[in-house]
């Protein structure tokens, strides 16, 4: 058994997909140099030389938040750090049962092109999966502000056995396998939010 089968997140692969060769902004942008419209495509990507957000954090991908949205109540999961997840993994959300939401997931892209970004999340109640997400987010240019994608909405258990601890493994990945960031939280369905 390959790393990806033993792997709950292991994002779908398509049969036949190959990735294409992997190129720097530079040889990007001097692929058609001539070539006024595709220049102008390869500006608005963000090939020139953008200016880098985070300069003395070396990753290509900086995932800075995910956003739990609700009708209620907007949660903002701070995931920029390693000291911020670790202070997710020991507080856990806390949302109102039966509530519809969705997610937000807030990044940057810095120094490279990152192709087929993939959002995957698994959640689990007592160690037995109930629910699992994968989401296409995209192909991104670097850029100085951040990006963000949502999610389709969902709907939180109800009920009384539906209430208590879930926990949730998240990781945001691009076609090349390269995980950008991978973390495990947890949330409280509860009768209400407190």
């Amino acid at each position: 058994m390959s790393s990806q089968e033993n792997d709950d997140l292991a994002p779908t692969c398509t049969a036949g997909f190959k990735v294409g060769e992997k190129k720097n902004i530079d040889e990007l942008a001097q692929l058609d140099a001539a070539d006024a419209s595709l220049n102008k495509w390869k500006e608005s990507l963000g090939l020139s030389h953008a200016q880098e957000r985070f300069p003395d954090d070396p990753r290509t991908v900086v995932v800075q938040a995910l956003v739990f949205q609700s009708e209620d109540r907007a949660i903002r999961i701070d995931v920029s750090t390693p000291k911020a997840i670790k202070n997710l993994q020991k507080n856990p959300i806390t949302i109102k049962e039966g509530c519809e939401y969705t997610f937000k997931i807030e990044f940057v892209v810095q120094r490279e092109m990152v192709s087929g970004l993939k959002f995957l999340q698994q959640v689990k109640r007592k160690g037995i999966p109930v629910d699992k997400m994968e989401e296409m987010c995209g192909s991104y240019g670097p850029k100085y502000e951040s990006h963000e994608r949502t999610f389709p909405s969902s709907k939180a258990p109800s009920g009384l056995l539906a209430r208590g601890t879930y926990n949730v493994k998240s990781k945001f990945i691009d076609d090349d396998n390269t995980v950008y960031l991978e973390w495990m939280w947890s949330m409280d369905i509860k009768k209400d939010w407190e």
